[in-house]
């Protein structure tokens, strides 16, 4: 039954991946208008704001572009859903992968660890720690 739930996990997962490969050109940021006299709201221009690589940029958009440039936004907005609900999918499709197998060995016994435990051998020294306490 549960084996069934990884298999619409991977199902919803490809769906995504496809919706995600057909978005085609696209851009963050924010598109205002601006006046080059705010005051009497005279000369209007439109100005593209976003940040990427962590610094802020700012670019003039010509009017003829508007349109292309407001399509591109809502693209990479319609892009952020999409990865965001493919983390979430895959996030929980692991969660059940590592229940499955948690409850698998469970079942079969082999939850139980085969090999000895280090009992009555050195314990390994750590030569970056040692150098370090005699370093002080």
């Amino acid at each position: 039954m549960q084996a069934k739930s990884l298999k619409i996990f991977d199902r919803r997962i490809r769906k995504l991946q496809a919706q995600l490969a057909q978005l085609g050109p696209l851009r963050p940021g924010t598109l205002t208008r601006q006046y080059r006299h705010p005051e009497r709201q005279q000369g209007p221009y439109y100005q593209l704001s976003y940040t990427y690589r962590m610094r802020s940029h700012t670019e003039y958009v010509p009017k003829n572009q508007v349109t292309l440039v407001r399509r591109e936004i809502a693209l990479y907005q319609r892009y952020k859903k999409l990865t965001a609900q493919w983390i979430d999918l895959a996030l929980r499709r692991s969660r059940l992968r590592m229940r499955l197998a948690g409850s698998a060995a469970a079942q079969s016994g082999s939850g139980k660890s085969n090999s000895q435990p280090n009992v009555g051998r050195p314990k390994p020294k750590n030569p970056a720690k040692s150098s370090l306490s005699t370093a002080r």
